[in-house]
């Protein structure tokens, strides 16, 4: 099955204390995007200025990312400027200029309406309820938030909850919203609030995914000798969780959460080895594949006999 991903398209400037680079392909569905066509395939809703490169479009068609969806206006594309400081976990933005982003408002194709899987990649709540008001009863949405929506848009964000099956959040987030300084506590009473699931990024710590009842998962980050660009690596983390679900389940279970929360922390720890989108472009299936085994090995707690 498809998955419908909505959110950024940008262009961006990364600066780390070892390189800068700019002109990038960035925003929330780019990363998101290209992480779920893996397994399967998209539709992607966003928009552009007639600024942003045509090889772009040519590369998500090569990849099964449909950009029917991709509204293409007069004006700048959203761009986005940021540094990292020594240890890569913490960044500041430099600038940030909405330009056609500013007056975005997601419209979908007739042929995208009844798309089953939904990624609602990080934009504004009220553009994420919106979404899900052109569609005809998604099997199963999955959100991502910032902690700028809940700062200044929580009665939307609240909104939307309602309406989401799993939320993703990063652990400060998750804190800020609930006030509680367990994330164990933070991620229960987030679910009290709507969503059945929610899963909660702990950065180069891991991840915790929450269920139904007492169903908890927690899985560990990939350990990396060398990291490059840590932008994208949520939108990819999320966006290989939701097209793991639409590309190989019908009916979404626990489990199935359990093992798409591996594969999505796998897509972020390939993200991470370069700057932008380069490592996910030469990607292959094997080499996640072959990660993703790495990785059962790794969180294993009994040694198999030899």
């Amino acid at each position: 099955m498809s998955v419908l991903i909505v959110g950024s398209i940008a262009i961006d400037t990364v600066k780390t204390p070892v390189e800068e680079h700019s002109e990038l392909l960035g925003g929330s569905a780019s990363y998101a995007a290209l992480a779920a066509s893996f397994f399967s395939p998209v539709r992607l809703v966003g928009i552009v200025g007639n600024d942003f490169p045509k090889s772009e479009f040519d590369f998500w068609r090569s990849r099964k990312i449909d950009t029917e969806g991709v509204q293409r206006v007069n004006g700048k594309t959203f761009r986005w400027s940021g540094e990292y400081s020594w240890d890569l976990n913490t960044r500041q933005t430099r600038s940030i200029d909405l330009n056609v982003f500013k007056d975005f408002k997601p419209a979908l194709p007739e042929t995208y309406r009844q798309t089953d899987f939904v990624l609602l990649a990080n934009i504004a709540p009220s553009l994420q309820t919106h979404v899900l008001e052109q569609m005809e009863r998604p099997r199963f949405v999955v959100a991502d938030t910032m902690d700028l929506w809940i700062e200044t848009a929580r009665s939307d964000l609240d909104a939307l909850l309602r309406r989401v099956d799993l939320l993703i959040l990063n652990d400060s987030e998750a804190r800020e919203m609930t006030k509680e300084t367990s994330l164990i506590k933070a991620g229960r009473r987030i679910q009290k609030m709507g969503p059945a699931h929610v899963a909660i990024k702990k950065g180069e710590h891991g991840a915790l995914l929450f269920g139904e009842g007492d169903r908890f998962f927690s899985c560990g980050a990939y350990p990396l000798e060398d990291i490059h660009d840590p932008t994208g690596a949520g939108d990819t983390f999320a966006g290989g969780m939701a097209g793991y679900l639409a590309g190989t389940v019908k009916t979404v279970h626990f489990n199935d959460l359990r093992k798409a929360m591996i594969y999505g922390s796998v897509l972020a720890s390939f993200c991470v080895e370069a700057f932008s989108l380069e490592r996910l472009r030469n990607l292959s299936m094997e080499e996640i594949t072959k990660r993703y085994e790495t990785f059962k090995l790794m969180s294993q707690f009994e040694v198999p006999p030899e």
